[in-house]
């Protein structure tokens, strides 16, 4: 387990988010004891990137950037890599893609072994200037075959020369089809050599130019643990969050991207706290596999009095025999069959021993379900509320015009209504995901206030709903008390999950399963 400091520095947002000293950034040999650090003059400009300076104790750091960020301070690094090198722009920044924007690592691997670097970087010898289209005399195209005297080639420092149309529906196939952008390898055969960017500019339209820019920018983000993209729909935000790997049985990382969508940064699903990344894969796995054959399975099978096995009765003979362990029992009593002889139709096993005990076992199995089904159809009906959001806030939409019309109050004063609607969704989305993780909770102490908790926000949340769907000429009369309730919906919202938060954190919550597994 971490120390309580490197838990607490996991969720400081003070790093450049462009360096991230804790992730294995390795891309060559003997540098394990490269201590890398953040450098203060090429941090991203972010003085209008505001963080909030306090935070509540299930909250984290984290910063929201643009394409344009990205790219502007992709080229800052690239000048400033590019001035110590010596080396043209594009060569710098396939040399910096390759160690995945690691400057101090490149650089001192760079002035260890130069020419290795730059053979494995895809790059080799670096000398002359960038290539052109051209005509060669006696040229035949490996890839077309064609000759044509006034052919125009194009070729790499490598020397595979290809005709320039055969050339350019290579690269257009790699950006368009493939969406490769960063990593794009000459098509020679076994060919290392990586396409710069000039070379590129010089094939390809302007359309493929944009795509590709866009490619390498994603590339970037995909290569950095403390990045990652929104994944809201055409959403072209990415979120740096320095929380790692190992952190996340202790907290749950959720971060709200400029577009307005809440996610958590660990697993980049919709927001779902209180219940951390492992318990969140362990319910939705249990879900996927349990809740459509639930109901079926609790009407049609039972368990071998043996191994448990569940077992489908499909026949009329009460005689079975488990596929699994060869157990014969009796359908009706679950006692063992070479008991009742050969007058099963005559069974008055129901006190024996062996049927007892197969019936323990049968009713433990029973409970379990139905203790799932408890949890599960209690999750249901908050994701479904869930799943009405769009609904709901256009409903609220139309709503706050009919009571500005009805009521005479303008429109900053109907407002309460669209805070209760956003409030309701927030608080419904967090009850969903208390039952999922209530539904893995051990019974201790700290248990029952988990449960008074979710009861009190249930409860608020239940009583807001019922006001919200009053008719609009009875809104205005209700508008102090709407507020008050929403109001208390958020307080009520707060502490559950900075209880939640603060025992997920020292490790006090037991769990029926093991979350690093």
């Amino acid at each position: 387990m971490d120390s309580e400091d490197d838990f607490n520095s996991a969720q400081s947002g003070e790093d450049d988010f462009m360096e991230d000293p804790d992730t294995d950034n390795s891309f060559g040999e003997d540098e394990s004891d490269v201590d890398i650090d953040d450098d203060a003059d090429i941090a991203f400009d972010s003085q209008d990137k505001d963080i909030k300076p306090t935070k509540k104790s299930y909250e984290v750091d984290f910063m929201v950037y643009s394409p344009e960020d990205i790219q502007n301070y992709q080229s800052k690094v690239i000048d400033e890599v590019s001035t110590i090198l010596g080396m043209p722009s594009e060569s710098t920044a396939i040399l910096l893609r390759y160690a995945r924007w690691n400057k101090e690592r490149l650089l001192e691997q760079y002035m260890d072994k130069q020419e290795e670097v730059l053979e494995e970087a895809g790059l080799g010898d670096e000398q002359g200037g960038p290539p052109r289209p051209q005509k060669v005399e006696g040229f035949m195209c490996d890839i077309c075959a064609e000759d044509d005297p006034d052919l125009q080639t194009f070729a790499m420092k490598c020397g595979h020369r290809f005709c320039v149309d055969c050339y350019r529906h290579y690269l257009a196939t790699k950006i368009k089809d493939e969406g490769e952008a960063a990593r794009i390898k000459c098509p020679g055969s076994d060919c290392n050599r990586i396409v710069d960017s000039k070379s590129l500019d010089v094939l390809v339209t302007e359309d493929l130019k944009d795509r590709y820019q866009v490619l390498l920018t994603r590339t970037y983000v995909e290569d950095k643990d403390n990045l990652k993209w929104c994944p809201a729909p055409n959403c072209e935000y990415a979120v740096d969050c320095s929380v790692k790997q190992r952190d996340l049985t202790r907290l749950v990382p959720t971060v709200v991207c400029n577009c307005g969508h809440p996610f958590c940064f660990g697993c980049s699903l919709n927001d779902h706290q209180p219940a951390p990344c492992a318990l969140v894969k362990k319910w939705l796995k249990k879900c996927e596999d349990d809740s459509e054959t639930a109901n079926w399975i609790s009407a049609n099978t039972k368990e071998c009095p043996k191994c448990q096995s569940t077992i489908e009765k499909n026949g009329g003979c009460n005689h079975m025999t488990c596929r699994k362990c060869r157990h014969e029992f009796c359908w009706m009593c679950m006692g063992v069959w070479s008991e009742h002889g050969t007058s099963w139709y005559n069974c008055n096993r129901y006190e024996e021993k062996s049927g007892h005990e197969a019936r323990d076992a049968q009713a433990k199995s029973r409970q379990s379900l139905e203790r799932y089904l408890h949890y599960y159809n209690r999750y249901a009906n908050h994701e479904q509320s869930a799943k009405l959001d769009k609904d709901i806030y256009l409903k609220t939409e139309k709503k706050m015009t009919q009571l500005q019309t009805s009521s005479g109050l303008s429109w900053i004063e109907v407002q309460f209504l669209e805070q209760a609607s956003q409030v309701l969704q927030q608080c419904r989305q967090t009850l969903k995901w208390t039952y999922a993780f209530a539904y893995y909770l051990a019974r201790i102490n700290l248990t029952e206030i988990f449960e008074e908790n979710q009861k009190d926000l249930e409860m608020a949340v239940e009583n807001l709903s019922e006001m919200f769907e009053k008719p609009v000429e009875q809104l205005a009369d209700l508008k102090v008390e709407m507020m008050d309730k929403t109001a208390y919906c958020k307080k009520r919202r707060i502490i559950l999950l900075e209880d939640t938060a603060d025992n997920l954190k020292t490790s006090a919550w037991q769990f029926n399963v093991d979350l690093t597994s």
